[in-house]
């Protein structure tokens, strides 16, 4: 593959990659490149998580990327995930977590035996090096640059949030120099971390990114799209367009709000039900969960289709093969809220049902159910 067709795969289907002049770059001068993302443990995994991401990290295996996923129990500790108890954390993490990525890579069409993964407790653990690290990348930052970094929630809360968040941004920096991880992944609400980490990269004393002749760069970036949740935004219509970008990121699909989100394992008639009710103005094409799941989920690839059955007396069946035809046919009226709504159901359905298979095994369902179980003591 040339380089002009591994950036192509790479660039696919994200929000942007700080930079792309680095990337080609270091693909010229034949440094590898080492990639890793990293999830919070906090309940069943999404559409987003499942798909979206293990999609992206097909694209860079295909492309000859190292690709590696961190289990990042010490984060979902700081954000009281799963209660906040850290060995159930950690349980879960190795366990369902751990399991049900490697059935989205493989339902996606990767190798699942070509990433490698990482639980933070076992990178951390008689780790001096990490500590330092740490500490380096905190002595490169301001704490109004940390505030920023952390999540909106926390931001919100002003001095009233707890310490422990405020070491959140600057431990995602420092996983990145430990790992060595020169191509840093994640969702596009992750970039303020990443910039961190770019910024900081030739300021640190050790455990620095470097060339093939030994002197330092810059982790690459790559952000993926956040796709939107299935609920109506708290301000609708939205008049000023300068609050898109905070509305969309604070409605992307959210295990906290059950009804935004579609999970891997959810069943045939559930998934039906949530796309069903979902969030579809008619005619709306700047903020609409169904078209947003068409374009990223959907209709990501040339290769992709998508069809809707409809009666006779409603023009008949139809199947589109990119997004532009979708979005054409819905603003005139010539595809229906309820039509798309349930061609897209049907196609859910089919995506993860080699993941519904999967979770037929056993040990794998008793892994569900142990956090099944779990989530319903910390409600």
């Amino acid at each position: 593959m040339d380089i002009s067709t591994k950036i192509e795969l790479i660039k696919h289907g994200t929000e942007e990659i700080l930079t792309e002049d680095d990337l080609k770059s270091y693909l010229e001068t034949g440094i590898p490149l080492n990639h890793y993302i990293g999830f919070e443990i906090s309940g069943k995994i999404h559409l987003g998580t499942g798909i979206i991401c293990m999609s992206k990290i097909k694209d860079f295996l295909d492309a000859g990327v190292e690709c590696s996923i961190f289990l990042a129990d010490w984060h979902s500790w700081i954000n009281d995930k799963l209660g906040g108890d850290r060995e159930k954390i950690q349980k879960v993490a190795v366990g369902y977590f751990k399991e049900g990525l490697k059935a989205c890579l493989k339902s996606v069409g990767a190798d699942p035996e070509k990433v490698k993964f990482t639980l933070g407790t076992d990178l951390y653990h008689n780790n001096d090096d990490y500590w330092e690290t740490l500490i380096d990348v905190c002595k490169n930052t301001t704490l109004s640059r940390i505030h920023r970094s952390i999540t909106i929630m926390g931001r919100k809360m002003g001095d009233s949030v707890d310490f422990a968040k405020l070491l959140y941004p600057a431990m995602q920096v420092a996983d990145i120099f430990i790992q060595n991880v020169n191509f840093a992944h994640a969702g596009y609400d992750q970039r303020k971390a990443h910039v961190i980490a770019r910024d900081v990269a030739l300021k640190m004393k050790k455990n620095n990114l470097v060339n093939t002749s030994g002197e330092k760069i810059k982790p690459i970036c790559v952000h993926n799209h956040l796709i939107l949740g299935l609920t109506k935004p708290p301000i609708w219509p939205i008049k000023d367009e300068s609050q898109l970008q905070e509305i969309w990121s604070d409605m992307k699909m959210s295990k906290s709000i059950p009804n935004s989100a579609v999970f891997i394992n959810d069943n045939p008639d559930e998934i039906r039900n949530k796309v069903k009710s979902a969030f579809c103005p008619e005619g709306n094409i700047s903020f609409n969960p169904i078209l947003d799941w068409i374009k990223y989920l959907i209709l990501k690839y040339k290769s992709s289709s998508l069809l809707v059955e409809r009666k006779s007396k409603f023009g008949g069946d139809i199947e589109f093969n990119s997004y532009e035809e979708v979005e054409k046919a819905f603003l005139s009226k010539n595809l229906h809220p309820l039509d798309m709504k349930s061609g897209v159901a049907k196609k859910i359905v089919d995506m993860l049902d080699p993941i519904r298979k999967h979770f037929e095994q056993p040990r794998i369902q008793k892994m569900k159910m142990e956090l099944e179980e779990l989530m319903k003591i910390i409600r």
